[in-house]
């Protein structure tokens, strides 16, 4: 018999006090999203990974807890700001430019890494700009 690649992942994660990790319902319609497109283990609402001989609805899908290994390990990484929202609550920042979310690196963090470049990149040429103006010829 094979064995069960599941059973090797790490467990989930628990908040301090022991419970499991909630979504909002807008979160919970991305993760179904994303779990219909990406997760190799669902297949017409049900979840090949619990198929003993009957069918399975996948647990994630119906659920508001983030309760699936497999989801958690595999699945959600691929869409690190959505993972970030739901396990890093109160230290997300919200980008100025965009609005999007994102962890910090530090505590002055005021740029998703995607608008940094370009807001940096369009304040050094402005500088650069009014230091050539400045020049007396």
């Amino acid at each position: 018999m094979k064995e069960n690649p599941y059973r090797r992942l790490p467990p989930i994660e628990r908040k301090p006090d022991g419970s499991l990790y909630r979504m909002t319902p807008a979160q919970r319609k991305q993760t179904n999203s994303l779990i219909r497109r990406e997760c190799c283990c669902y297949e017409g609402g049900d979840c090949i990974a619990l198929d003993d001989g009957d069918s399975h609805t996948c647990p994630q899908t119906i659920s508001f807890s983030v309760c699936c290994k497999w989801f958690r390990w595999s699945v959600l990484p691929q869409i690190g700001t959505l993972e970030a929202e739901i396990f890093r609550g109160k230290e997300l920042k919200r980008c100025a430019v965009c609005g999007g979310v994102f962890v910090p690196k530090s505590n002055r963090a005021k740029y998703c890494p995607d608008c940094a470049a370009r807001v940096h990149r369009r304040q050094k040429a402005e500088s650069e700009r009014k230091r050539r103006s400045s020049v007396d010829n």
